[in-house]
C-alpha cells in the first residue's frame, strides 16, 4: 500500500502537538488534543485525528440509542489500515523511538500496535449509523507477537493490519510491521514483526456480549488467514475447558522433578548448583500511578500502556538476569499499578541461542479500598544478542529453579502453553 493511499496514515513527531492552536470544527466539539489517551505516542494522535468523527461518537453516544439492528458483512479490505513512520526524514520522530542500541523501542511499538488494532476493530464494527449506540471493544488477549528481525530506527517503517477472522462477539486482527532494508528486499523478508490481537465486543449499555459484523474474505490469502484464525480459536476453547488433562501421578512427578534442585537451595545452599538460581531471586518490581492520560476512550487503562510498561520491566529483568543485552523474541498479553516480574524458566542449550522466559503480572491496586487485583499477565521471550555469544568471557545462562510448589505449577503451566502453540 503506497503512502498516498487513503488508508495509510502518516505519523509525525509530537514534541509539539500538530493540533495545538487548530481552529475547532464547531463550537461544541472538544479539541482532539484534549481527548483521553492522546499523548501516548505519535501513532495514537495520528489515529485519533484520522478517525476523529467515529471516535467522537464513541465518546458521546446518543442517549438511550438503540443497538445496531442488523449485522453487516464486511471484507478484510474495509478494515485494512496502515501507518507510516518517516524515520529517514523526521529526526524528532526518530529520536522519540530510538533505544540505546539504535533500534526501535519495542515497548513503544507494542503500544502502537494495540492502538492500531483498536482502530481497526472500530472500523469493522462501525455501522455508519449515528443513531445507534456504539459497541464497547476491548483487547481480550494477544495471541502472539513475534519479532523476526531487528527493527532499525533509521529506516522508514510501516504497520499494516486488518480483521482476519470474526466469531459471534470476538474478532482477530493481524498486524505486520514492515521495513525494507534495501532495494532487493522482497515482501516476505521485509516483515520484521507479526502480531495477532483478539478483541471482544460488549454492549456499551448492558455490558453483555454483543454480536459483531460478519467477515467475508475474498482473496486466497484472506481465506487462508481466516482458516488459520478459526483453528486458533478452536484451540483456545479446548484449552479453556481443559481438554489437555494429565493424571495426578504425572503432575506430581513433574512437580517433584522441578522442586528437587530448589530443595537443595533451601536446605543445603552450599551444595547447590552454581549454574542455577532460585526463581524468587530473579524478581523485579515497579509501581506507578495511572494518570488520566493513560486511559482509553472508555475511561479504562489503555491496554497498550500496560504492554509498554510490562515490556520495559521484562527487558530489565532479562538484562539483570543474563548480564548481557537481551534480544526480544515474542510475547503471548486513576489506578495504582504494580508490575511484578521474574524469570520463570530458561532453556540454556537451544541451538539457535539460549531462551529466557519472563513473566510480568500487572496488579491494579486501590489502597483506599484495600484491594489488589491481577489486571493482566504477560509472557515475554528473550534471547541474547548474537555478538554477546561470541565473547570469550565464560558466558552462560543459568537454570531457574522453583522453591515452592506454587512456583513449580506456574512453570509447568507456561511450559505446557508453549508446547500447545508449537
Amino acid at each position: 500500500m503506497e503512502p498516498g493511499s487513503p488508508n495509510t496514515i502518516p505519523v509525525f513527531s509530537t514534541f509539539a502537538s500538530p493540533y495545538d492552536g487548530a481552529a475547532p470544527i464547531n463550537g461544541a466539539r472538544k479539541p482532539i488534543s484534549l481527548w483521553p489517551g492522546m499523548y501516548h505516542s505519535p501513532v495514537t494522535i495520528a489515529l485519533w485525528e484520522t478517525r476523529s468523527r467515529t471516535f467522537e461518537r464513541l465518546l458521546d453516544p446518543p442517549k438511550d440509542a438503540p443497538p445496531q439492528s442488523e449485522l453487516q458483512v464486511k471484507t478484510p479490505a474495509q478494515s485494512r489500515t496502515s501507518i507510516l513512520y518517516g524515520f529517514s526524514s523526521d529526526y524528532i520522530l526518530r529520536e522519540q523511538y530510538r533505544d540505546p542500541w539504535n533500534e526501535v523501542r519495542i515497548g513503544k511499538l507494542l503500544e502502537d500496535l494495540d492502538a492500531l488494532a483498536g482502530t481497526i476493530s472500530v472500523k469493522h464494527c462501525c455501522d455508519e449509523d449515528s443513531t445507534t449506540r456504539p459497541l464497547l471493544l476491548v483487547t481480550a488477549s494477544v495471541d502472539k507477537i513475534v519479532l523476526k528481525k531487528p527493527i532499525s530506527v533509521d529506516i522508514d517503517l510501516k504497520i499494516v493490519g486488518s480483521v482476519i477472522w470474526v466469531g459471534r462477539s470476538s474478532m482477530e486482527i493481524q498486524l505486520e510491521v514492515i521495513q525494507f532494508s534495501g532495494e532487493k528486499s522482497n515482501a516476505t523478508d521485509s516483515v520484521a514483526l507479526t502480531a495477532n490481537f483478539i478483541f471482544v465486543a460488549r454492549d456499551s449499555k448492558t455490558h453483555k456480549a454483543a454480536l459483531v459484523n460478519r467477515l467475508s474474505p475474498e482473496t486466497d490469502q484472506e481465506k487462508l488467514l481466516f482458516e488459520e484464525a478459526e483453528a486458533r480459536s478452536k484451540l483456545r476453547k479446548r484449552k479453556s475447558v481443559g481438554e489437555r488433562k494429565e493424571t495426578d501421578d504425572g503432575i506430581a512427578k513433574r512437580l517433584n522433578e522441578l522442586l528437587t534442585e530448589g530443595r537443595i537451595f533451601s536446605d543445603m545452599p552450599a551444595l547447590a548448583d552454581r549454574n542455577s538460581i532460585l526463581l524468587r531471586d530473579t524478581h523485579l518490581e515497579n509501581s506507578l500511578i495511572c494518570q488520566p492520560q493513560q486511559r482509553n476512550i472508555h475511561g479504562r487503562i489503555f491496554g497498550g500502556f500496560l504492554m509498554h510498561r510490562a515490556f520495559e520491566l521484562a527487558f530489565s529483568t532479562a538484562y539483570a538476569f543474563a548480564g548481557l543485552v537481551p534480544c526480544f523474541l515474542e510475547v503471548d498479553v486513576g489506578d495504582f499499578l504494580r508490575f511484578k516480574s521474574c524469570v520463570l524458566y530458561t532453556e540454556p542449550e537451544k541451538p539457535d541461542g539460549p531462551l529466557i522466559f519472563v513473566e510480568v503480572v500487572a496488579h491494579v491496586t486501590r489502597p483506599e479500598l484495600r484491594s489488589s487485583e491481577v489486571s493482566n499477565t504477560f509472557y515475554f521471550t528473550f534471547t541474547v544478542r548474537p555478538e554477546a555469544k561470541s565473547l570469550e568471557n565464560g558466558f552462560r545462562i543459568r537454570n531457574v529453579v522453583p522453591a515452592t510448589e506454587e512456583e513449580a505449577r506456574r512453570i509447568l503451566e507456561r511450559m505446557d502453553a508453549e508446547t500447545l502453540q508449537l
